[in-house]
């Protein structure tokens, strides 16, 4: 049997990179999959419909969950992915950046899932995985933004478990932290900035998003029914 059969899955940030990849595994692994981004999503899996949504809009946020739940009767499973960067050093960061990425990154997981929690609640079962990064686990040179709200994430994942089980629903709520990655976006990157980063990798290369897609399906079947509140770290080892 698939591991997500019968299954609604709603994934933030699906267009592309470690967002498409997981919207993909879940319809393999038999789920039905919402993928919301703020740009077109063009999917030839059946079982993936897309939903141009911006997380920031509230508004939006609660007719899109209402329209999931009249659509498929249930939610499963949400994935926080959408995350975006404007990377400076504090003393260039400007108020707009620090804002944006705020914003995106940390205030659309709390929207996403402050309208999710109540069909989750009454289905008294469900599983969130807060998608964070090595970066809010150890920081990073020029990304105070962006390490503010990925260790954001994990707090946010580990107080929600907390709050969703209180009278003994079963709604579980991780995060993944991903290492560096090979996605479209790392494929720009130049090779004196990786090696270093390989060099300080236990496992000596970058990850793959379906590495990371393994570990969030891990979080989001019944396979981790007893795991909450735990953040998985997957990045090879990385050493910063």
């Amino acid at each position: 049997m698939k591991r997500l059969e019968g299954k609604v899955a709603v994934v933030t940030g699906g267009a592309q990179g470690i967002g498409r990849c997981i919207c993909e595994t879940f319809a393999r692994e038999g789920a039905q999959v919402v993928a919301v981004d703020m740009s077109d999503l063009a999917y030839t899996c059946e079982n993936v419909e897309g939903y141009k949504l911006n997380v920031t809009k509230r508004t939006d946020i609660e007719q899109f969950i209402a329209d999931v739940v009249k659509k498929y009767g249930h939610i499963d499973v949400l994935v926080n992915n959408a995350g975006i960067t404007r990377d400076a050093l504090i003393n260039k960061m400007t108020e707009e950046m620090w804002d944006l990425v705020i914003d995106v990154n940390l205030k659309g997981v709390f929207n996403l899932t402050q309208a999710v929690a109540p069909v989750m609640l009454d289905q008294k079962k469900g599983s969130i995985i807060n998608i964070a990064s090595v970066v809010g686990e150890y920081g990073n040179i020029g990304q105070s933004n962006y390490a503010a709200t990925k260790a954001g994430v994990i707090g946010l994942a580990k107080t929600w478990a907390k709050e969703f089980s209180r009278k003994g629903e079963a709604i579980r709520v991780n995060s993944v932290a991903p290492g560096y990655v090979n996605t479209e976006m790392m494929k720009t990157v130049p090779d004196k900035v990786l090696d270093p980063i390989r060099e300080k990798t236990m496992l000596g290369r970058l990850g793959e998003p379906q590495e990371i897609a393994n570990a969030v399906l891990f979080l989001a079947s019944d396979e981790s029914s007893f795991v909450t509140g735990h953040n998985l770290s997957v990045n090879g080892g990385l050493r910063l």
